[in-house]
C-alpha cells in the first residue's frame, strides 16, 4: 500500500471513529429517556450480535464498548434493544451449558455481556419474553461456532472439516428447531427473525459453500416456526461484488482489522458491515414495528 493511501486510509478511519463515538452517545442518551416509553426486542446469538472485536484488551471490561447490529436496529424502530448474545456461544450451549461452546462459558466468567444472566441464554430469553409480553421483535443468529469447533478439531484440515460438516449442519438445524420452538412456547406472537451469516471471502468455494450450509440449516430451522429469514449472505455478497472488493467481504470495508495484520480481516463485522446487518434486519421486518 502507498503511504498516501495508508494516510488516506487513517482519516478515514479516525472519522468513522468519531461518527461511531457521536452515533454511541446519541444512542446512550436516547436509551435513558425512551426505555420505559418504547417496548422491547430482544437479540440473541453469538459474538456477531454481541458486537465483539479480537483482542480488545481493557475494553472487555466494559459491554458499552462493543455496538453490535442490535444497537442499530433499536434505534431506528424506536425499540428498548435487549442484547443477550454471548460470544463464543453455539447452538448446543445457547440451550444448556453442559454442551460444548466455543468460548462462551470463559468470556462470561471474565467480562460482563450486555445483559447479566446465570443460566443459559435460552433459559434467559425464554424467562424474558414470558415477562415481557410486550416485546416485538427478536433476532437469532447462530451456528458459526458449531462450525469454528468442527475446523478446531480438525486442524484445518480441509478433508477432516468436509467429513465432519453433514454431521455439523445436522446438529445446527435440530439444535435450531429446539430454540425456535421453546421461543414460540413462550407464547411469543411478534415478529421472529433468524439473520444468516456472510461468508469471509466470496471467492472462496470453501468459505461460501461453509456459510451457506449452516444457513440453509438456519432456513430449514426458521420455515418450520413462522419465522423470518433476514439475508445478510446475499447484501454483504452485493457489497462485496464491487471492482475495489473484488468478492472480499475484507476488501469491501465489512469487516474489522485483523490485529496481527492490519491489512487483513478477523470474522467480526466492522461498524460498516454491523450496520448493514441492521439494514437487512430492520428490511426482514416489513417495517411492522410501532
Amino acid at each position: 500500500m502507498k503511504v498516501l493511501d495508508r494516510k488516506f486510509a487513517i482519516q478515514l478511519r479516525a472519522a468513522a471513529i468519531g461518527l461511531v463515538m457521536a452515533a454511541t452517545a446519541t444512542l446512550a442518551t436516547a436509551g435513558a429517556s425512551a426505555t420505559e416509553q418504547n417496548p422491547p426486542f430482544l437479540a440473541l446469538g453469538d459474538s456477531v450480535a454481541f458486537g465483539f472485536i479480537t483482542q480488545d484488551g481493557f475494553a472487555f471490561i466494559n459491554p458499552d464498548n462493543f455496538i453490535g447490529y442490535p444497537a442499530y436496529v433499536g434505534a431506528e424502530l424506536h425499540l428498548d434493544a435487549v442484547n443477550a448474545a454471548c460470544p463464543g456461544e453455539t447452538t448446543g450451549s445457547f440451550i444448556t451449558g453442559t454442551l460444548p461452546d466455543n468460548g462462551c462459558r470463559g468470556y462470561r466468567s471474565a467480562y460482563p455481556l450486555h445483559v447479566a444472566y446465570t443460566g443459559s441464554q435460552l433459559e434467559f430469553a425464554t424467562t424474558f419474553l414470558k415477562t415481557h409480553w410486550n416485546t416485538q421483535l427478536v433476532t437469532i443468529g447462530l451456528g458459526a461456532n458449531d462450525l469454528f469447533l468442527l475446523e478446531a478439531a480438525c486442524s484445518g484440515d480441509p478433508t477432516c472439516i468436509q467429513a465432519g460438516l453433514p454431521g455439523v449442519i445436522n446438529t445446527i438445524t435440530l439444535n435450531m428447531d429446539t430454540i425456535l420452538r421453546s421461543l414460540r412456547a413462550t407464547g411469543f406472537r411478534g415478529v421472529l427473525i433468524v439473520v444468516t451469516y456472510y461468508s469471509l471471502d466470496y471467492t472462496s468455494a470453501f468459505d461460501t459453500a461453509a456459510a451457506s450450509s449452516i444457513n440453509l440449516a438456519l432456513t430449514t430451522a426458521a420455515k418450520t416456526h413462522g419465522a423470518v429469514i433476514a439475508d445478510v449472505f446475499s447484501a454483504f455478497q452485493k457489497a462485496a461484488s464491487t471492482s475495489f472488493a473484488g468478492g472480499k467481504t475484507c476488501n469491501a470495508g465489512l469487516l474489522n482489522v485483523n490485529p496481527q495484520n492490519t491489512l487483513l480481516c478477523d470474522v467480526h463485522p466492522a461498524q460498516s458491515g454491523h450496520q448493514l446487518i441492521a439494514d437487512v434486519v430492520e428490511a426482514a421486518t416489513g417495517r411492522r414495528m410501532p
